[in-house]
Formats: structure tokens, sequence, C-alpha cells
């Protein structure tokens, strides 16, 4: 699956890069497994050689780093779309557990479970054009797999607030909110993310990885059984009528405007 997530490892650091850029790197089955699959693969072999991978840098190619979840393609297939959610459901745990330090690289468009990648690492960086958000409730869809790692980030009112409005922000904003950790100008963004992991490969591997269980323990992130539920609460919301009816709009409308192009 090396042509829809690619793994690369230097110096310490692991790079994990979808490669869906002419949609957006949006999350459709099959990039959401590559993804999952890279993940396991970088845990067990920090487990086996701890001291190669000691940071990672999740990122996305092309323009954006992720749209959201590739609804078009399975919106008549609501079994389809319950097995996507939960299969990202438990990807975003996955990420979240693994045992280093993980740095979101936010170049442009992170769009709702885009967004949910973004907040679940424990860096993100982005710049100020950068667009973010979770725009799932003006769809008619709940955000429920994103909902548990977005109140960890910011904390439970900023969250509530900000998924019950939906729509985007810029990135400025996103820093201002708390969504990500660094914002700088598109020019100073690599540099930005070298000089975060250069600071980071500084620390003790086994001090970083006992930090970041204990950190997931006290916030409830190694609960499997959060994922699970949020994952089939999403999946109920997405089939019903009215998600249905809020997606065949907004699909309809977007292929309208690209032909008026």
């Amino acid at each position: 699956m090396e042509h829809l997530v690619q793994l690369a490892v230097a110096h310490g650091c692991a790079t994990i890069t979808m490669r869906r850029p002419d949609v957006r790197n949006a999350l459709d089955f099959p990039l959401i497994q590559a993804l999952a699959d890279v993940i396991a693969r970088v845990a067990q072999h920090i487990k086996e050689t701890p001291n190669d991978i000691r940071v990672v840098v999740l990122a996305g190619e092309g323009k954006s780093f992720c749209a959201g979840m590739d609804l078009k393609a399975v919106m008549n297939d609501p079994i389809q779309m319950g097995q996507m959610l939960r299969q990202l459901s438990m990807t975003l745990l996955a990420l979240r557990q693994l045992s280093v330090p993980t740095i979101a690289r936010v170049q442009g468009a992170a769009i709702g479970g885009g967004c949910g990648l973004v907040v679940v690492c424990d860096f993100a960086v982005t710049h100020p054009e950068a667009k973010l958000g979770y725009p799932e409730v003006d769809l008619g869809v709940c955000p429920a797999v994103v909902a548990p790692w977005l109140i960890k980030k910011i904390g439970a009112g900023p969250a509530r607030a900000m998924l019950l409005c939906g729509g985007t922000m810029k990135g400025d904003e996103g820093f201002s909110r708390g969504l990500v950790t660094h914002c700088a100008p598109i020019d100073q963004l690599d540099t930005t993310i070298a000089t975060l992991v250069a600071r980071l490969l500084t620390g003790g591997p086994n001090a970083l990885a006992c930090t970041k269980n204990m950190l997931n323990e006290l916030d409830g992130s190694n609960d499997e059984q959060v994922a699970i539920e949020a994952a089939e609460l999403s999946a109920k919301v997405i089939a019903g009528a009215e998600a249905q009816a809020h997606l065949s709009r907004h699909f309809s409308a977007h292929d309208r405007s690209n032909l008026e192009r």
C-alpha cells in the first residue's frame, strides 16, 4: 500500500505521508486501512528497535493535509460507511498510542476526520492561511469519532462550541483556539517542524514513552470502548435520512460548481 501511504525513516524521525493528492488526501477505506497498517508497522518497529524511531511526523502529499472522509464514494452504502468510521476511529486510537511524540504537518486543509488526525497528534504545525475545522453538522453528520480527541485537545467547553457551530477556520484562528500547537508562515513550516523534531530528539526515549503513556492514562486516551462507541454513533447518524439528504444536496451543489468552472 506504499502508493497510498509512504513511510520514510531517517535520523530518528519517521515520516508517514498520505498519498491521495488528487482528492486532497480524502479518507476512503483503502487509505484508512493503509494508514492503520503503517502505524502498526511503526509501533512494532519502535518496540523492536526503540532508538530507530523517536519522533513521528504525519503529513499529506500535495496542497492539502487531509480533506476528511471521502463520503461521496460510499454515501449509498451504509455498511461500508460504518466500516470506514470504525476503522478511522481505531486508527486515531493507534496513532495516539504510539509511544513516541507525534507531529502533524498541516500544510493545507485539514477538515473533519482530517482535523481529527491533527488533534490526536501531540503537536501540530500549520500556517495562517490553512483551512481547519469540523463542518460535520453542516452536512447532517455527527462528529462523534473526532469529538473525544478534540475535547482532550482544547477542553470540553470550547470543543462543544466548535462542534455544534460546525464550519471551518483559518490556521491562525485554529492556533489561537488550540487546534494546533505551532503556526508559522508557510515558507517556514518545514523549518519549524525540523526545529521541533530536533528538540524532541534530545529527550530520553524511555522518559518520553513513560510520560506519553501516563498522559494517555490521565486523559482517557487509552479507552478503546470510547473509540468503538463513537464510531457506532457516527455510523448510525450518517446512515439516516437526514444525513443522506444533506450529503446528496452537498455533492450535487459541488458537482454543479465544478461544471461551471
